[in-house]
């Protein structure tokens, strides 16, 4: 508005006066941030150039090391407008979790064990498959696919299972977000289901499940180049059935799970996948 006034013949002083401006604020004109800082920046730059895993308490040692005495928080000010502060990846606080051997069970639906597997569609989508066997006999339960699949899907997928095999007496898993969640946990509880975490970083306490998991990958997954979700599923449940009640299981002395060990229950192949 100052220069307006100006350009239309006024003196700087009037023109000030109207607009509610001191002459001093008129004369010093505001510097931008980028040119205040060029400094700092400049020496980040340098820095983060070679080493762009650096966080901020590094390059700031390396500049007082290199003889800038700027001061800390005008340095980090310049650091997090630049976007350098990197995401603190911090362990999980998760309760201890005592060892739980693998016991063989000696009939069906005394302990299942379920996991998550991840892939990719042909364009690219990603999804993911949840897995769940009978550690007695390795039968397969389910494969459930999709993109997403929450606490709730899992409680839904797993309620199902129960409704056509009954409540196993326990069931083994790692310390996935779905499977710590105060929904799951609750659910297992009011089912009489033990929930059976393995320690974190313990993958050999699921063996069974990540057993089933390579075969799973190398015979579907890493097979087929899918182009939709359904197609995944479709797949899929044509291979458990043959997984099931044809393919030979050395574990089990080369018999199928449905062979080796019948599953006592009234109502076989009930279960269907949720829709995707």
């Amino acid at each position: 508005m100052v220069e307006q006034l100006v350009q239309a013949r006024l003196s700087i002083a009037r023109a000030c006066r109207i607009a509610g401006l001191s002459r001093a604020a008129y004369y010093k004109r505001p510097v931008s941030a980028s040119e205040r800082d060029a400094d700092v920046i400049e020496a980040l730059n340098a820095i983060v150039s070679r080493h762009g895993r650096w966080g901020f308490w590094k390059c700031f040692t390396r500049l007082r090391l290199d003889g800038r005495c700027w001061n800390k928080k005008r340095v980090h000010r310049v650091y997090c407008d630049m976007g350098l502060n990197l995401p603190r990846r911090c362990k999980k606080r998760l309760p201890d979790r005592p060892h739980q051997p693998l016991d063989l069970a000696s009939e069906p639906n005394r302990c299942w064990a379920l996991d998550f597997m991840h892939d990719a569609l042909y364009c690219g989508r990603r999804f993911r498959t949840l897995n769940v066997i009978d550690e007695a006999n390795r039968e397969c339960l389910a494969i459930e696919v999709g993109t997403s699949i929450p606490s709730a899907r899992l409680i839904r997928v797993l309620s199902r299972l129960v409704d056509c095999y009954g409540a196993p007496n326990a069931i083994r898993l790692d310390n996935g977000p779905e499977l710590v969640s105060q929904a799951f946990t609750e659910w297992a509880a009011a089912k009489g289901i033990a929930v059976r975490y393995i320690q974190p970083g313990k993958p050999n306490q699921n063996a069974f499940i990540e057993r089933f998991n390579r075969t799973y990958r190398t015979e579907v997954l890493d097979a087929h180049l899918f182009a939709n979700l359904e197609q995944v599923q479709a797949i899929t449940d044509q291979w458990l059935v043959e997984y099931n009640e044809y393919r030979p299981h050395e574990a089990l002395g080369g018999v199928p799970p449905a062979q080796y060990m019948p599953r006592l229950t009234h109502a076989p192949n009930l279960y269907r996948p949720l829709s995707t």
